[in-house]
């Protein structure tokens, strides 16, 4: 295992050309941590008469750069660089499972919504995993680019009801890691829109059978 890990690392190190703050740039300031945010956070509204789903969410990486605290960038196809002082605060799937947990508290439609491993019973289960998050910058200044692979579990019945790839691109407003984390937050907000409609929708068409 170290052996493939120690492998691993200098793979990526063959493949990645880190670099500071800015694209192509030598002089930055010092190592940021960037907090990866909803752009659009949901108002909070009165919860639902009626609402009695409970819902647990888990989150992962199926790609190692996606999942990481490094912020990466991609100038072509196939390859990916890393900003050498700058990182987000902890990993994509985390904060965005933590995202994901405040727009559905906030918008009433379930009675409890947490994540999974916490001691509360719940009825659904939201997994979704963090495909890409990346700056494309194939075209300067480019884009932030955020793919999430998620499913949707009735755990009483152990069956997968529903399953969706839900991905946005905006506009990135310069070739620099915190114009990328800005438009990041814009992506985040993008798929949480797509994200959170979807789950509602899918919990209430089932609970209707």
């Amino acid at each position: 295992m170290k052996r493939a890990l120690a492998a691993a690392a200098l793979l990526i190190a063959g493949l990645t050309g880190c670099v500071s703050v800015s694209v192509g740039s030598a002089d930055a300031p010092g190592a940021t941590f960037f907090v990866l945010a909803d752009a659009r956070p949901a108002a909070v509204e009165p919860p639902r008469a009626g609402a009695t789903a409970r819902l647990a969410i888990h989150a992962s990486g199926s790609e190692p750069l996606a999942d990481s605290t490094a912020i990466v960038f991609s100038r072509r196809p196939g390859e990916r660089s890393l900003y050498q002082l700058a990182s987000w605060n902890e990993r994509p799937s985390r904060r965005l499972a933590q995202l994901a947990q405040q727009r559905l508290e906030a918008r009433g439609r379930f009675a409890s919504v947490t994540q999974l491993g916490q001691p509360v019973a719940t009825d659904w289960l939201l997994t979704f995993a963090v495909d890409s998050l990346l700056h494309d910058v194939s075209a300067t200044p480019g884009k932030a680019q955020l793919v999430l692979r998620a499913e949707l579990i009735h755990r009483r019945d152990r069956v997968r009801v529903a399953q969706r790839v839900f991905a946005a691109a905006p506009p990135v407003t310069e070739a620099s890691a915190p114009a990328a984390v800005a438009a990041f937050g814009t992506a985040t907000a993008d798929v949480l829109d797509q994200l959170v409609d979807w789950v509602e929708s899918t919990v209430a068409a089932h609970a209707g059978r």
